[in-house]
């Protein structure tokens, strides 16, 4: 099976192209290529399908096995992908998702794709449509009790759930142990993908994820989104915000007139290569 090895700011996927290559069970695939010891070492794997709905499809596995919805870092690399490797020549493409086409802009620099703008669609805030278990029609900096202390989360989901939960330390949080304990919280029946925030002004916002089925990763597009959301939500930023991940920073402007998330950042080859069983 060849593959390419990419990112978006650090968010790593092994990437298949399935208009060439066949994954005959790419949930036990990406277990086995995400390991970071005896795999290539990813967030995931991703496959770049043909669809009869969009010019591509983008069908993604996290390291878990576990099939994922949408993943606005990994869209990023499909549509860098496709250009940079000759499957078209358009700059505006469209990509198909398990949550909906998205359409995506390209800024291309010496024929190689330099930034990819994404629109990743509505924000859903109905707390049984992301779903939460809520008492509330929207929660919105709505209390949560994990494990005898009391965080306020805001909850969004940009085709995949997430919980915003603002705190005073990121950096110093003890992820590993915090991070699952949202996951798997009785009010997240599909578990969820937690964003751990501190606003650092009207612009700009710091945050670190912990990704339902793979764990703490560099960098989660619809998770810069959703917080970028749920900060406007909550009064703290203006409609465009500048995200800070570990991998790097992200540019998400929510139009509010149109009710559309805009996400726009990098995209990174590593590698070419070839797994063999």
């Amino acid at each position: 099976m060849k593959f390419t090895k990419m990112h978006g700011i650090g968010n790593d996927y092994v990437y298949v192209n399935c208009l060439q290559e066949t994954v005959a069970d790419p949930n036990e695939t990406a277990k086995k290529v995400s390991d970071r010891h005896f795999g290539v070492g990813s967030d995931g794997l991703i496959l770049i399908k043909p669809s009869d709905k969009a010019d591509f499809e983008m069908d993604m596995y996290n390291a878990d096995g576990s099939q994922g919805a949408m993943c606005g870092n990994g869209i990023r690399c499909v549509a860098k992908y496709v250009y940079d490797y000759g499957l078209t020549d358009k700059t505006t493409i469209s990509i198909d998702t398990k949550s909906g086409t998205k359409y995506v802009d390209l800024t291309v620099e010496d024929g190689k794709v330099k930034l990819v703008k994404v629109n990743m669609g509505t924000p859903v805030i109905k707390a049984s449509d992301i779903p939460i278990v809520a008492d509330v029609e929207e929660v919105i900096d709505v209390p949560i009790e994990v494990e005898g202390q009391i965080y306020r989360m805001t909850g969004v989901s940009m085709g995949n759930p997430h919980a915003v939960v603002y705190i005073n330390d990121v950096q110093g949080l003890d992820i590993e142990k915090t991070g699952p304990l949202f996951e798997h919280h009785s009010c997240f029946p599909d578990r969820v993908n937690t964003e751990f925030c501190r606003v650092i002004d009207e612009n700009t916002v710091e945050m670190r994820v912990w990704e339902r089925g793979s764990g703490e990763t560099l960098a989660c597009g619809t998770g810069a989104c959703a917080v970028a959301v749920a900060s406007i939500l909550n009064g703290y930023t203006k409609e465009e915000v500048t995200v800070r991940l570990l991998g790097g920073d992200l540019k998400i402007f929510w139009d509010r007139d149109a009710n559309l998330v805009y996400m726009t950042g990098p995209a990174t080859t590593v590698f070419d290569g070839e797994w063999f069983e």
